[in-house]
């Protein structure tokens, strides 16, 4: 299989895969004569695990791991599951900071008048300043 259809099959794009392969993330691909890659099932099967994994928010060193341990026959299932739940608990930090700042935004848009004078308060508190100086 060349890399159109590999692209095509994973739903990754032929740069995508090429940057996957040049950060050593899948096994390589062979290469014929020609210098063309040549790849099997398994790559497809290690490209559709990185595009899944990437899509539920496990970064690239994540990602290589997964693959890693897909590959290894003697995997413990506890391992990947772990892995999983560490995941899941980085995300939901990620969404308290994220309502945080969201209610904190929000408060802010409540306090300005939104009119046109210059005065903001969204821009006085974002910047530290207690009030606007028209001289300075």
């Amino acid at each position: 299989m060349n890399i159109s259809d590999v692209a095509k099959k994973t739903g990754l794009t032929s740069k995508a895969i090429r940057f996957y392969e040049e950060k050593g993330l899948v096994t390589p691909p062979l290469r014929g004569d020609n210098g063309y890659r040549s790849y099997s099932q398994q790559h497809l099967n290690e490209l559709t695990l990185l595009r899944q994994a990437r899509q539920v928010g496990f970064n690239l060193e994540e990602c290589k791991e997964l693959v890693q341990l897909f590959n290894d026959p003697g995997r413990h299932s506890a391992d990947v599951k772990a892995r999983t739940l560490q995941k899941v608990a980085e995300i939901e930090r990620h969404i308290e900071e994220l309502h945080a700042m969201r209610q904190q935004l929000l408060t802010l848009a409540e306090a300005c008048p939104g009119d046109d004078s210059a005065d903001c308060p969204i821009i006085d508190n974002l910047s530290g300043c207690c009030h606007r100086n028209a001289g300075t």
